[in-house]
């Protein structure tokens, strides 16, 4: 494409559409044509569960697609989902929530557009953590939104804090992740605590994105839908382990409702009535889904003892999620191509940390440990092999 914006034949594309990709899909792109070309890979570069979506579920969309219309819901998505979502809040964090600011969406990506274009406008100031989940900082950048990248590391466990806040001047929007992609790592209450009054006395939306709920290693996260004015944005896709259902949803502040409503209806007219039939069931089988963070439990265990063994020991505490962000600057200054080669050699797929810290991503991978735990001892296996011929 040419300067001017447009194509060689002449017709104008807009500046917008050229985004950056989501480096972690591009992997996985190759992953699929190695594996097609007869190549075996361990698949550690998607956050994604490597279980279906719950008995529950399947069933409860089985019954719905033999029985039900499933034609367009409301926008804000079917009224017993959004009132079974309130209960889960009451049971799970002892917080009331009223059902009409819950909105589904499409996917937690769905409600990440809805809520930036309600929250923001051209030319506002949003903070995200470096490292953080790209598409954070590529759609506000698409938005016209300046996002204002905040460095953070070990001292902060990858954690924003009030005092790197304030050292950035004026800012208009928060994005913070707990737990956090692709650390692990979680506000503790003390601290979401005082980002939340940090953000109530200087003005700032808070955006709380809590898709991990639920998948932890020790205490269970904490929600800032105990303040009315945050935005919380939430999924099937992993603690549900949903995620080609394409189904999320917002908490949203009272006066937000209407409008977030209004986008969700023109931009996506509605979510998919087949997945909130699923959804409503999933929400009733915690039995299920809490054996599948037993088995990330025992995948975390056995990547944090074996990297560490092999030498690959700086690492984020990975609390919760299912991801290990790992220092390798003494085996590489160029992680994007340390990636390439372990997939290429050893069929590891792993994402370089440039997809999720611009400008230190260079020294770092992730490994996400959602798969097969047989395919953690594979991956240790083969990651001590080339190091002994390296």
């Amino acid at each position: 494409m040419s300067s001017t914006g447009k194509t060689q034949r002449g017709l104008k594309v807009s500046s917008r559409s050229e985004i950056a990709p989501f480096y972690v899909m591009e992997v996985m792109r190759q992953a699929e044509a190695q594996e097609a070309s007869g190549g075996d890979v361990l698949h550690l570069e998607v956050g994604q569960p490597s279980t279906p979506a719950p008995v529950l579920a399947r069933e409860a969309a089985k019954r719905a697609i033999d029985e039900d219309l499933l034609g367009y819901t409301s926008a804000a998505g079917m009224a017993p989902l959004r009132n079974r979502l309130s209960a889960h809040y009451l049971d799970w964090y002892d917080q009331e929530v009223d059902p009409d600011h819950i909105v589904l969406t499409m996917g937690a990506s769905g409600g990440f557009i809805l809520s930036f274009l309600a929250c923001f406008d051209p030319g506002d100031r949003v903070v995200v953590a470096s490292p953080g989940y790209p598409p954070y900082r590529n759609i506000l950048t698409t938005l016209g939104i300046e996002v204002v990248d905040l460095p953070v590391g070990p001292e902060s466990r990858f954690q924003p804090t009030p005092t790197m806040l304030d050292a950035l001047g004026p800012i208009d929007g928060l994005v913070v992740a707990s737990p956090a992609n692709p650390t692990g790592t979680m506000l503790l209450p003390a601290e979401l605590d005082e980002l939340i009054r940090w953000c109530s006395s200087k003005g700032v939306r808070l955006i709380s994105d809590e898709i991990y709920h639920g998948i932890s290693y020790g205490d269970r996260a904490v929600t800032a839908a105990t303040w009315d004015q945050a935005v919380v944005v939430n999924s099937f896709s992993k603690y549900f382990s949903m995620t080609g259902w394409r189904l999320g949803w917002l908490i949203v502040p009272p006066e937000m409702r209407r409008s977030i409503e209004h986008l969700a209806q023109n931009a996506m007219i509605a979510a998919p009535a087949v997945s909130q039939h699923a959804a409503l069931a999933a929400l009733d089988a915690h039995e299920e889904l809490q054996a599948n963070v037993v088995r990330y439990r025992e995948n975390r265990t056995i990547l944090l003892e074996g990297l560490t063994r092999l030498g690959i020991d700086r690492l984020a505490p990975a609390n919760g999620a299912f991801y290990i962000y790992a220092n390798v600057d003494h085996l590489t200054d160029d992680s994007t191509e340390l990636a390439r080669l372990w997939l290429e050699e050893l069929g590891i797929a792993t994402t370089p940390g440039v997809d999720f810290d611009p400008a230190r991503g260079h020294k770092f991978i992730r490994f996400s440990f959602a798969g097969a735990t047989q395919d953690m001892r594979r991956t240790i296996d083969r990651l001590q092999a080339w190091l002994k011929s390296t």
